[in-house]
Order: structure tokens, then C-alpha cells, then sequence
């Protein structure tokens, strides 16, 4: 399924719920998150039925986020029904791992292969600050354990904040087992944190291509936004993500759909698909799914300066 500028979309991500057990910063308010009712939560048939359907029209790649998705009861069942459906090649996960050290093994049964870690600080008390309580060695513990059971690739998603933990750079690069990957992201303007996050972004071309030693790796990678390098001290894959400064819109191949059932074509779009109205309506779903992608914008306005940020916060819509 191609959208409007010949873009192949074959990329799902899926969150399975908005609730999680971290407050951070850049993320969520200090009040923490406004849970949605239960009944408005997708149930595991419903999401299986829209990715049946989406498999239909290309979907190849199916990520599972959140919120936290290890919060949601009975996820590993959820992974191995979507594990079945024909045509989804890859399936993954992205997690703070806070929950990991004991889901991890029940994760991989279920077909969980490769799986991204955020971890913001490897401060223990910088970390708990940023994510209003989280336990660092909880995470590493997770991170160790998945890397003993040989999940692979492992990546670590660090979100640089200009005056927090832009000194960890190379603290970064040196901690993990080197067949771990560290990806650096930007901060993006998001919700109600997104004053707090324009105010310590970082341009992560300008900053770390001329901090490191970095040899660009094009043919690393699966296609997606990631621009990879090898780190000459260390030989280890570094990741660069810079949805802001140097967006990859033009090969944006994914859609979004949320734990409420709504689908986005752009992360940084307010609009929005309820997909819920079609569930028992298999041509509607199909259709309202179809005239999405042929909707999705060229590009995010982000770089506008009277762009106005969308009201979402990150965590209702899926990392």
C-alpha cells in the first residue's frame, strides 16, 4: 500500500495501553497521566482484527509501545496471536524497562525477538529525577537479562536534554556489552511538556558528529529513521534520530494506532481516524484505513515557527 507520495506503508505501531509506571518529564505532567476508562481501551480481539486488516494492505512490521506496554495484562498471548497473522514478518517492543528482568523470558516465548530500552540517565539519581521515581538498577537488570537470553538486537534509546544528561554521552558508549546498540533521539515538542522540551532541545547533528568520533554506517539498520555510525573508540553501532532537525518524513513508511483505536498517519498530526466505529465492519475498517494513508501528509510542519504543538501527550499515543 502506497500513500499519495509513493511511500510504502508497511510499518504499525501499536500501543497496547496509555497507562505507565513512569512520570517522565519530557513526557507527561507532573499530575501524572489521565487514565482513559476501561471500555475505551481496545480489547486484544479488536486489535487483532485491525492488524488483520492492515496486513492486508501491507503491513509488514507490527511495534508494540505504550504507555508502558508491560503494564497490560495478558500482552504475551496478544504477541503471539499477532505472530500468526499472515504477512506480519517482524514483531517488536519498546519499553522503559522497569518490568522487563520479569516478563522478559515470557516476552521472547511469545516471539518477541528484538526490543528498544529507553534509558535517559545511567545516574541512578539523575534518572529517578528525570522519570519522577524509576529505579535504574530495576532497568539495567532487564537489559542484562535480555541479552543473556540472546534478544537481538537490543537498543538502547537515549533522548538527549540539552543540560541534563548531554554530558553522558560517552558515559553511554562505554557502559553497554558492545552488540548493544545506543541510539540517540531528539527531544520533540509534544503535549503539555512540550515548553519544557523546546527549552532543552538539542540539534543532535550539530552536537554529537562533532563531539564523537563517528563513522557513517548507511547499510546498517532496517530502513527506518535511524541514521547509524560506527564509534571509533568503542566500535559499537551508534543511532542518531533527529525527528526535528533533519526529519526523515520523505520515507516515513508507518502508522500509528492508539490504545483508544485511533489511527495516525503523522506522529505530529492532530488528525485522527476512529477506527472503533468499524470494527464490525470489515469493508468500513478497510476503507476508512485506506483513505488514512492516502491522507498522510508529506512532511510535519514542526520546524515552523507558528507550528502549534499537538495536545496529545507522547504517552497516549505510542512511543
Amino acid at each position: 500500500m502506497q500513500d499519495n507520495f509513493g511511500r510504502q506503508i508497511e510499518y504499525l505501531r501499536l500501543s497496547v495501553t496509555d497507562r505507565c509506571n513512569l512520570r517522565c518529564r519530557y513526557c507527561m505532567p507532573e499530575s501524572g497521566i489521565l487514565k482513559k476508562k476501561h471500555e475505551t481501551i481496545l480489547r486484544n480481539e479488536e486489535y487483532l482484527q485491525i492488524v488483520e486488516t492492515m496486513a492486508t494492505l501491507g503491513i509488514k512490521k507490527v511495534r508494540i509501545t505504550g504507555g508502558e506496554p508491560l503494564v497490560r495484562k495478558g500482552l504475551p498471548s496478544l504477541i503471539q496471536e499477532i505472530k500468526r497473522i499472515e504477512g506480519i514478518k517482524d514483531i517488536s517492543l519498546t519499553t522503559n524497562g522497569i518490568l522487563l528482568e520479569s516478563q522478559v523470558e515470557e516476552l521472547k516465548e511469545a516471539g518477541i525477538t528484538r526490543m528498544n530500552i529507553s534509558v535517559d540517565s545511567l545516574v541512578p539519581e539523575s534518572y529517578q529525577q528525570l522519570t519522577r521515581g524509576g529505579n535504574l538498577a530495576s532497568v539495567l537488570r532487564g537489559i542484562e537479562k535480555a541479552r543473556e537470553l540472546g534478544l537481538s538486537p537490543i537498543k538502547i534509546n537515549v533522548v538527549l536534554i540539552k543540560g541534563f544528561n548531554d554530558h553522558e554521552v560517552e558515559y553511554f558508549l562505554n557502559y553497554f556489552d558492545p552488540s548493544i546498540e545506543v541510539r540517540f533521539i531528539e527531544l520533540m515538542p509534544i503535549g503539555e511538556a512540550a515548553a519544557w522540551n523546546k527549552d532543552r532541545f538539542l540539534n543532535l547533528n550539530e552536537f554529537l558528529l562533532n563531539r564523537l568520533d563517528l563513522t557513517p554506517e548507511p547499510n546498517h539498520g532496517n530502513g527506518g529513521p535511524c541514521r547509524y555510525y560506527r564509534h571509533t573508540e568503542t566500535g559499537r553501532w551508534v543511532g542518531i534520530i533527529n525527528a526535528i532537525s533533519d526529519h526523515f518524513c520523505l520515507s516515513c513508511n508507518r502508522l500509528r494506532v492508539t490504545a483508544d483505536g485511533m489511527l495516525k498517519t503523522c506522529l505530529h498530526s492532530t488528525t485522527e481516524v476512529d477506527l472503533k466505529p468499524y470494527l464490525h465492519d470489515p469493508d468500513g475498517l478497510k476503507n476508512s484505513i485506506i483513505n488514512a494513508i492516502h491522507s498522510k501528509p508529506e512532511a510535519h510542519q514542526l520546524n515552523q515557527e507558528d507550528v502549534v504543538p499537538i495536545l496529545r501527550n507522547m504517552y497516549t499515543i505510542g512511543g
